[in-house]
């Protein structure tokens, strides 16, 4: 049964107030702090001032903020269910005959809505306030642009046979690939040599290694200034590939992935990536769903606290499992699909048996 029109927007703009807040509070924090650490920064940068700091911490602030949002979903949820226990308005509800499953669809609607508009808006916006970020930085501090602190790993076929090429990093917007070493195979997949070189660019038709070192099983080690490996790789396929999952629009996500699988590229961060915003909306569900597990009672009984450290906790629980989820998809050891949406199915099934176990219907 669905609960009224009027008792139902109450609620609704209950949730969506609480949500808002924590939300707005961590997005403050987490730019200050932002702020405060590139100002640290600053020092070493010539033509780095106040104002540009404060700028790209707000370009950078939206894609770090974005992380927390089923926290703030967690907590926003808490606080309203506490606030309306507070005030006894769930248990005149509960005497006028409105149900635990009545007064919680609100919160789940709230919680959907707010899902789908992460997605289909927050997303894109943040994702592309990240690139921004990603390019004033370089062009302030003058550094090389890193992947996370993870390799680069990029595969190819050519008239010269297979190359598998390991890169620390990449220039931003541009095919430039640094640290990197190269491990060439004939058509038959028999070794043939490995290189070593400080710096490679990928023009059309070929890579442009610097100051590369050849190392053969038959021959001495040898240095050449400029060395030379053809590539049937675009640069413009390679130059999307470097760009991190997080700064690529949701909406653009699915184009990416068939262009660079049309370059025989890696696609398993960007799928993950575009599998766990489509789950976040149910992630979303699942954290209301919990934060109603431990927050339906009295505030005459007491227990108030332990109510909140065991949403705290479940939270935790739930957040260490989606991580680990990721991490297994992102090795490859399960499918993405599975990565992304089983930490919230779980989720989901154990806050409702939860409620079940505290509620008669």
């Amino acid at each position: 049964m669905l609960i009224g029109a009027t008792l139902g927007g109450y609620f609704s703009r209950q949730f969506l107030k609480t949500i808002f807040l924590v939300f707005a509070t961590v997005f403050s924090l987490v730019y200050t702090l932002d702020f405060v650490e590139l100002m640290r920064r600053a020092g070493d940068a010539e033509n780095a001032t106040a104002g540009l700091m404060a700028q790209l911490a707000l370009f950078r602030t939206p894609a770090i903020a974005e992380q927390v949002m089923p926290f703030a979903v967690l907590f926003g949820s808490m606080a309203a269910l506490l606030q309306l226990s507070r005030k006894l308005e769930l248990v005149i509800a509960r005497a006028a005959g409105v149900s635990a499953w009545q007064f919680l669809q609100p919160g789940l609607f709230v919680a959907l809505v707010i899902g789908v508009g992460s997605v289909a808006i927050y997303n894109p916006v943040s994702a592309l306030l990240k690139q921004r970020a990603a390019e004033l930085e370089t062009r302030i501090f003058s550094r090389t642009l890193q992947t996370n602190g993870k390799p680069i790993w990029l595969r190819q076929r050519s008239t010269d046979g297979q190359a598998i090429f390991r890169a620390a990093g990449s220039v931003n917007d541009t095919t430039t690939i640094t640290g990197v070493t190269v491990y060439t195979f004939t058509n038959t997949g028999t070794f043939t040599q490995r290189i070593e070189a400080p710096e490679a660019t990928l023009h059309e038709g070929f890579w442009s290694l610097k100051n590369a070192r050849v190392l053969t099983a038959t021959e001495h080690p040898q240095t050449f200034e400029q060395y030379v490996i053809a590539s049937n790789l675009e640069p413009s396929q390679v130059r999307q590939s470097f760009i991190d999952p997080d700064a690529v629009p949701f909406w653009d996500l699915k184009s990416t992935i068939d262009r660079l699988e049309r370059a025989d590229l890696n696609t398993t961060a960007y799928r993950l990536h575009y599998d766990v915003l489509l789950a976040r909306p149910l992630l979303f569900i699942a954290m209301v769903l919990v934060a109603a597990s431990v927050s339906l009672r009295f505030f005459r009984f007491g227990g108030v606290a332990m109510m909140v450290l065991g949403g705290v906790a479940a939270g935790f629980m739930l957040y260490v499992a989606t991580e680990l989820m990721v991490e297994l998809g992102a090795a490859g050891i399960i499918s993405s699909t599975v990565a992304a949406w089983l930490p919230a199915i779980v989720g989901s099934l154990l806050g409702i048996l939860a409620l079940l176990y505290q509620e008669d219907g």
